[in-house]
């Protein structure tokens, strides 16, 4: 007996089983749940509501959160999210007032609980943790309109500031990521006023972390770290930061430190010189590192510049020597001012003309009034102190810490931690690309833009743990899947696997159902999944 067309339901499934099974995994519904509470008679609770955002989120379509109910629209939302649960249910009243929910009790606390205990249930070594910030734009006005609002502890000024976007006309708020050097796996998240300083705060935020989470780190910071007040703050932590070129003894150190102090590291292309620094009333070991592929790219850009450099002084040379001056004084005097100008070159050969020239038409006659002026004669020639010093300077950079003991910390240890650096980079690249559902933030109150980024946040979490689990199955199991060029590989992107999951659907025909377009490609990487995700797929 054939089932009726009435019978028979086709349902999107895609890569949204990966997605729904890490959440699982990672037990995000019942951590939300438990933070934030969940009643009896709700039909759908805050943690299905929030593990609703990160399949949209990581949907990877454009459907962000204003389309949120109908991305579910012939999605296998029940299969999904779980028993009764439909699109209509997931309107935007539910989603504001768990925004709403997740802002009271504190976007930080939740991130932060939820992340390291799927970090722990993942493996996460969590040694090293690496903070940055960046800046997000959104489009709106965002006064707030009450003095209460403005009043009220916490609350996120969505403002102008400096952008890290290039984008200066909107508004914008910031957010604070920390994340492990072992799977770029973020497990600290904080959303703060659009002008702030990272230099203001990056020491605080550390500190803070240590004493609420006792996590006893290596933290790992850009420059904005590297100031005396912060690194007073820091000094019962342990501390990897880039120092500043403008410090005077940094560009002292990098301007006269001697070939001979320099060895070669373990990793390949890369000097280091190591020496002990007392800065900001602390011992600390300062690093001066040159990367050969840094130094080619420092050398080209020089010639770029004196080349560049060189076309502007000949230009005003040009002008200086077609000005009149009243005596040779003055010229000696002009020529010197823009010397000092000029950083890479210098104005040789010298010499001062004197003009004589009668003001009256036609031929001068002997008793004619002469008028005398001077001008400038010179030549441009390069500045060649200057520019060794560049050539010196080329490629090189300064690294601190306070971690004396070069057993426990080496001088490649701590390299190769901030290198680890880009870790939170690659997590703002993967937050401001164009497919993800927040590439243009478009919520109603500050409140919920700040909820929303820190459900981003999360969306970064699942993504990165997934990515990881991944690596690590194929490495254990030494074996590979094919990439976009169809070539093996054992480190592919997640977002790669999402694409090789689309036309996967649920089908329904009465009680019976089974998973279409379930390839013998897709089944093999299902195979380096964990079980929370095979199970979407009718596997378990």
């Amino acid at each position: 007996m054939t089932a009726s067309p009435l019978d028979i339901r086709v349902q999107d499934i895609d890569h949204c089983g990966i997605v729904a099974g890490i959440c699982d995994e990672m037990e995000l519904v019942e951590q939300i749940n438990r933070l934030l509470g969940s009643h009896p008679q709700e039909i759908i609770s805050a943690g299905q509501v929030v593990k609703a955002m990160i399949l949209n989120g990581l949907g990877f379509v454009s459907a962000p959160l204003y389309l949120f109910e109908k991305f579910f629209i012939g999605k296998a939302t029940e299969h999904l999210l779980g028993e009764g649960i439909h699109p209509e249910h997931l309107n935007d009243d539910r989603l504001g007032r768990v925004l709403d929910k997740l802002y009271s009790f504190g976007l930080t606390e939740v991130f932060v609980t939820v992340a390291l205990s799927a970090a722990r249930k993942f493996g996460v070594k969590m040694d090293s943790l690496h903070l940055d910030s960046s800046s997000f734009h959104v489009d709106g006005d965002y006064t707030l309109q009450t003095p209460e609002e403005e009043a009220e502890p916490g609350t996120i000024h969505i403002t102008y500031g400096y952008s890290r976007d290039h984008r200066p006309d909107l508004k914008q708020f910031i957010l604070d990521l920390m994340c492990s050097g072992d799977g770029d796996i973020p497990l600290y998240l904080r959303v703060a006023d659009g002008n702030e300083s990272d230099s203001a705060m990056f020491a605080k935020l550390i500190a803070d972390f240590k004493r609420q989470w006792f996590l006893d780190a290596l933290f790992v910071a850009d420059a904005a770290l590297y100031t005396e007040e912060n690194l007073q703050q820091m000094k019962q932590l342990r501390w990897v930061s880039r120092v500043p070129i403008t410090l005077t003894a940094a560009k002292q150190l990098l301007d006269n430190i001697h070939e001979n102090a320099f060895v070669s590291s373990s990793l390949p292309g890369y000097r280091i010189a190591s020496c002990c620094n007392f800065f900001a009333d602390i011992l600390q070991r300062w690093i001066v590192v040159e990367s050969q592929v840094r130094k080619q790219a420092d050398l080209k850009q020089l010639e770029k510049r004196l080349s560049k450099q060189l076309t502007k002084a000949q230009t005003e040379l040009k002008q200086l020597s077609q000005q009149q001056f009243a005596c040779e004084k003055d010229a000696q005097l002009a020529a010197e001012r823009m010397n000092c100008k000029l950083p890479l070159h210098q104005l040789v050969d010298i010499k001062v003309v004197e003009i004589l020239q009668h003001k009256g038409r036609g031929r001068p006659r002997k008793n004619a009034v002469i008028e005398k002026h001077y001008q400038l004669c010179a030549t441009l020639a390069p500045k060649q102190t200057a520019i060794d010093v560049e050539v010196q300077r080329a490629g090189r950079f300064l690294l601190a810490t306070n971690v004396l003991d070069a057993s426990e910390l080496s001088d490649d240890d701590v390299l190769i931690e901030y290198k680890a650096q880009q870790s939170t980079e690659r997590g703002f690249r993967f937050l401001k690309d164009p497919l993800f559902f927040t590439s243009s933030v478009f919520l109603n109150s500050p409140k919920r833009v700040a909820a929303s980024a820190m459900i981003m946040g999360l969306c970064l979490l699942v993504y990165s743990l997934g990515q990881r689990a991944l690596r690590q199955a194929l490495d254990r199991a030494k074996k590979t899947i094919d990439n976009q060029l169809g070539k093996p590989t054992a480190a592919p992107t997640l977002r790669w696997v999402f694409q090789c999951f689309m036309s996967i659907h649920l089908v329904s025909v009465a009680q019976s159902k089974q998973i279409t377009n379930l390839t013998s490609e897709r089944h093999w990487i299902l195979n380096f999944f964990g079980a929370p995700c095979r199970k979407y797929y009718l596997l378990c």
